[in-house]
Order: structure tokens, then C-alpha cells, then sequence
């Protein structure tokens, strides 16, 4: 059973509460397949997919973080929100009913309540009554207006205490995927903006299925009307960038361009949505639910191989060359303890077999440990790639954002410098199997070495790359002079293969 969970959090400037936020959410159990900081909103888009217990575990981890971390007296930002933890939407993926996403959303927005003791709202399929279905009702008047509703006794939480403290409060639900679909338009006109918001969402007689709302992004100099398409197959994504498109031009706007926050189901977007929309920043690989439902189970090494050559072949920034390196590391870990299987219990070889089963053990938590390095590449340089977005109008924002593009870099050095550590730690085993194994697999050992050695160079030139914009030249400094160690001791060892085959050959 596999079920998706949305945590939304008000946070969505300060790399560090970022990245706490992140790692928090990262429980055994569940795959976080999405994440986007917008830095306007100020708010941090997570998406992760699991077992209907991780993912509750993970939400939960995940909120406590937060509540510790945001205070709502001090925040602002362009997105409505009510809380440190906004919103938590469940979703059926996978042999899993929306009536049991229901029951999960409840259950699990008690223990919420219970556990960080913060006022809990339940929305969309959760509510418990009509009015509540609508986030944007539950959410109105955002942080100071509910906190000051709920000090006068009214529109009280359905778990958790009845005040709300500088944490706010949290909106849970279960919903079906949505989309979030943002459009951006020329001018400043916030009423205009809002007219539009009005003009198209459901609740006043607009499109069926469109929660919208508009409102004035002053850090981008234009308005953007924000979307939740509840159901793509009702009113598509088309069908809202017309509309909005269309009350635009009655107002002298016109659409600047388009951003879909989060996952989008495959089926709502075809190959020339992506130029009609005007869609910035897509990334198809990374927000196609399809795509990622399948790497839910098992990273990277859950896709099929065709799959995940698709995803490397684009033109999205990553998986790139560090996962390359970790999975081609993978491979000589897998062949290695692919000749110790060949070698345990075969004639002429008995006094090898617990030699040949400790090497088979260290090569198969090898192998695991590159796929989790595969997973972790591909997702540090989200990090540089955020902070980059983040708004730089004040010295206090240019330095913060200068701190978390530095973090990004040095995150996206730290990660293939374990790879290349992984593989060439390795290279002995391969120039072992090479020389003791089974000698009919001699050759397959020798390629276990060469596969090490390409993945340790491979790690090193992506630390390479990402030392060069480090400004803490002592950090650079020390992991090049590692680096160089490395590369050194990789090409020893594959030479030391290298040798052993000829010697098996002569044998």
C-alpha cells in the first residue's frame, strides 16, 4: 500500500529551518519525491510517498520541527496560511481507498493534537461537517484572524487546545491529487488580482473543481492568481490558464508565465501543455507522480532502467553525474559479491568459503549503501537551486541567501565525496575476488574494479566542480588534497586487478 502526504510549512527563506524541516521528514518508510522553498510565499512545498504508518510518522516528525522552529507572529509571506504546519493533505496512491485516507487523516490528526498540542483543523474528504470541506473557509482570515476568532470562543478546533500560540494551527485532510497551479501576470492591480481569483473558482460561481485566489507579489513586481485544481479531469489545466488568461485580458493584464507547485498527474499534462502554459521551472521527471511512484519503494534502484536512463538523457539538472558514479560503484559492489556466490561451495575453493561469505556481506551492504548515495546525489543540488531563488532585495536577504547557496555547494561536494570513499574502499575486495575467486569469474571481478574505479573518478569530479564557488577555501582545500588521495589509491588498486587477471589467465 503506498499513500501520498503533502506537508506545506510557513517557511520558505532561511535555508536552515529548510533543510531541519527536510531531514526531519526523511523517516524509514517513506521517499520524499518533491520539495520546493519559494522564498515570495515564504512558504516550503513537501510531497513523500509510503506506507500508510510512515508517512504519518514522517508528517509528524516533520511538523514537531516546524513548531519549534517558525514563529507565525513573525512571518509573512504571499501564501494565505494559518500555521507553522499549514496544511497536511493525505492521498490514496496505491491499493489504498480514499475511505481509508479518511480514517488515516483523522487518526492522525488527533496524535498531532495530542503530541505538539496545537489546534487541529480537519478539511476536504476529512471534515467533519459541510463547512469545513473548504480549506480556504477553514483557513480565513489566515493566522491573526483565526487566532482572534478562536480567542472569542468561536470557529474552534476539532482537536488540540482552544488558543493558538505562535506555532498557529494546522489544517489536515484527505483529498485526492491536485494540482497547484500558479499563473503570474503583468501589473501590480492586487484588487484586479483578486476580481480574477473571484472570477474563476468554484465557490463563486467560476470553474467547477478551482480553488483560486489572487493577490499582489510585490517581490516579482507583478500579481499571481494561485490555483488548487481539485479535480484535473473535471476542469484541466487548460482550461483554468484560459480562463484566467482570459479575465486577464478584460483587466489589461497579461500572463507573464506559469508554475505547477508539486506533482502533477501524467494524465493532466500533455507534451504541448508546457509551452501553452508557459510553465517555468517544470521539471518533469521530478514532478510527474507517475514517475516517482515506482522510486517510492526503493529510490532510484526501484525505477526501471529504461526509466531512469529517460530521466538522466533530460534536460532537468538531475540525476546526473554523481548518481551515475554511486550506481556504477552499485554495479562492482553487486559484481563482486556475484564471484563470491560462485566461488562458496564449489570444488577447490572449500578453504575459501568463509573468506568468500564475509566478502559477499561487505559487497552487498556496499551495494545498498551506493543506491542510498544515488538517492542523496540526486537530491543535493536541490539545494543550491533553491537558495538561488531566494530574495536578495535587502542586505539581510543577500546574506542569507549567500549562506544557503554556500550550504548547497558544500552538501553537493560532501555527497559524491562518499561515493568516490565508498568505491575505492571497495577496490580491495574487487582486486581479492579478482585474485582468489572463482577463477571462471575472474574476468567478472576485474570488471568489479573497473566499474569502482570509474565510480571513485566520477564522485571526484563532481566534489571537483562543486569545490570551486566554495568560499571557505580551508574546506576546499583539505577534501582536494583528499580527493588527490583518492585518485592515487583507486588507480593502485584497479592496477592491482588488473595484474591479478593476467596472473588467473597465466594460471
Amino acid at each position: 500500500m503506498l499513500v501520498g502526504v503533502v506537508p506545506n510549512f510557513s517557511e520558505g527563506r532561511r535555508q536552515d529551518v529548510i533543510e531541519a524541516i527536510v531531514e526531519a521528514l526523511q523517516v524509514p518508510g517513506v521517499k520524499l519525491v518533491y520539495r520546493q522553498a519559494d522564498p515570495d510565499h515564504n512558504r516550503l512545498d513537501t510531497t513523500l510517498i509510503g506506507s500508510p504508518d510512515a508517512v504519518k510518522r514522517a508528517a509528524l516528525a516533520g511538523a514537531a520541527k516546524a513548531v519549534g522552529l517558525i514563529d507565525m507572529d513573525r512571518h509573512s509571506g504571499g501564501h494565505p496560511r494559518m500555521g507553522a504546519v499549514d496544511v497536511i493533505p493525505f492521498m490514496p496512491i496505491r491499493g489504498f481507498t480514499m475511505e481509508d485516507t479518511i480514517k488515516l487523516a483523522r487518526d492522525f490528526a488527533k496524535e498531532l493534537a495530542d503530541a505538539l498540542n496545537v489546534p487541529v483543523y480537519l478539511y476536504d474528504r476529512a471534515a467533519l461537517s459541510p463547512e469545513r470541506q473548504s480549506l480556504a473557509e477553514v483557513r480565513r482570515g489566515e493566522y491573526e484572524g483565526l487566532k482572534e476568532a478562536v480567542a472569542r470562543g468561536e470557529r474552534l478546533p476539532d482537536f488540540g487546545p482552544h488558543e493558538i500560540g505562535k506555532a498557529g494551527a494546522v489544517a489536515v485532510g484527505a483529498r485526492k491529487p491536485l494540482i497547484a497551479f500558479n499563473m503570474y501576470l503583468s501589473g501590480t492591480d492586487d484588487d484586479g488580482a483578486k476580481e480574477i481569483g473571484r472570477a474563476v473558482r468554484e465557490s463563486s460561481g467560476g470553474l467547477p473543481a478551482v480553488r483560486a485566489i489572487g493577490f499582489l507579489v510585490p517581490e516579482r513586481g507583478c500579481v499571481t492568481v494561485s490555483m488548487n485544481l481539485v479535480d484535473y479531469e473535471v476542469t484541466g489545466l487548460r482550461g483554468a490558464f484560459d480562463a484566467v488568461a482570459a479575465e486577464a485580458a478584460k483587466r489589461g493584464m497579461e500572463v507573464l508565465d506559469s508554475e505547477i507547485v508539486g506533482l502533477v498527474p501524467q494524465a493532466a499534462l500533455s507534451e504541448d501543455d508546457v509551452a501553452y502554459l508557459r510553465l517555468e521551472g517544470f521539471d518533469a521527471a521530478k514532478q510527474v507522480l507517475e514517475r516517482l511512484v515506482s522510486r517510492a519503494r526503493n529510490g532510484i534502484g526501484g525505477q526501471t532502467v529504461e526509466g531512469f536512463l529517460k530521466d538522466l538523457g533530460s534536460d532537468a539538472a538531475t540525476p546526473g553525474g554523481g548518481v551515475v558514479a554511486a550506481l556504477s560503484g552499485a554495479a562492482g559492489a553487486a559484481l563482486i559479491g556475484m564471484v563470491g556466490r560462485l566461488t562458496i561451495g564449489r570444488k577447490g575453493y572449500e578453504d575459501l568459503e568463509a573468506r568468500m561469505r564475509e566478502l559477499v556481506a561487505e559487497a552487498d551492504r556496499s551495494r545498498i549503501g551506493l543506491l542510498e548515495l544515488a538517492d542523496h546525489d540526486a537530491h543535493a543540488f536541490d539545494g543550491v537551486m533553491a537558495a538561488f531563488k531566494m530574495s536578495k532585495e535587502t542586505d539581510g536577504q543577500k546574506a542569507a541567501r549567500a549562506a544557503a547557496i554556500q550550504a548547497g555547494y558544500r552538501r553537493s561536494a560532501d555527497v559524491p565525496m562518499e561515493i568516490a570513499r565508498a568505491a575505492v574502499a571497495l577496490m580491495p575486495l574487487a582486486a581479492e575476488a579478482t585474485e582468489s575467486g572463482n577463477v571462471n569469474a575472474a574476468s567478472d571481478a576485474t570488471c568489479a574494479a573497473q566499474m569502482l574505479h570509474a565510480a571513485a573518478l566520477c564522485g571526484i569530479y563532481n566534489v571537483e566542480i562543486n569545490l570551486a564557488p566554495l568560499k571557505d577555501r580551508a574546506a576546499a582545500a583539505a577534501m582536494a588534497g583528499e580527493v588527490a588521495q583518492l585518485r592515487a589509491r583507486a588507480d593502485e588498486l584497479l592496477m592491482a586487478a588488473a595484474a591479478a587477471f593476467k596472473r588467473r589467465l597465466a594460471s
